[in-house]
């Protein structure tokens, strides 16, 4: 099972959000079947076989989520980040401002969901292999 010391490091490897791609690979090959972040603080909660988790404790500060989501300027913001434009905590104050409450990066279905604070997907992306 894959522990939350083998995650840092292979996150420790992103700088930006074009690295991302890389990142699942190595999640892949750690066991890790997905995750969710929590927005407001950053806290993550990986999963893999059998029911295994191992969750993070909050990253930051608590920054407020937007009660209404705007998909379309999140998306500009998710484009820039992508493009390697922000940082991981400046994605995730425009997530915040965007109404993303949190997102799901399932690895087996390759794709990330970003939710409102409602739960309701606003986006769902495939992940580039």
């Amino acid at each position: 099972m894959f522990t939350l010391e083998q995650i840092k490091k292979a996150h420790d490897k992103v700088q930006t959000g074009a690295d991302f791609p890389n990142y699942i690979q190595d999640l892949i090959n750690l066991g890790v079947k997905g995750y969710d972040t929590i927005v407001n603080d950053g806290r993550v909660a990986y999963y893999g076989d059998n029911d295994y988790s191992a969750s993070t404790d909050k990253k930051y500060d608590v920054i407020k989520i937007a009660s209404n989501a705007n998909k379309e300027r999140f998306i500009e913001f998710l484009v820039m980040h992508q493009d390697g434009q922000t940082d991981y905590f400046t994605f995730c104050q425009q997530a915040a401002q965007s109404g993303i409450a949190k997102w799901r990066v399932d690895i087996i279905e390759m794709t990330c969901t970003y939710f409102d604070t409602a739960g309701d997907a606003i986006v769902i992306e495939k992940i580039p292999n």
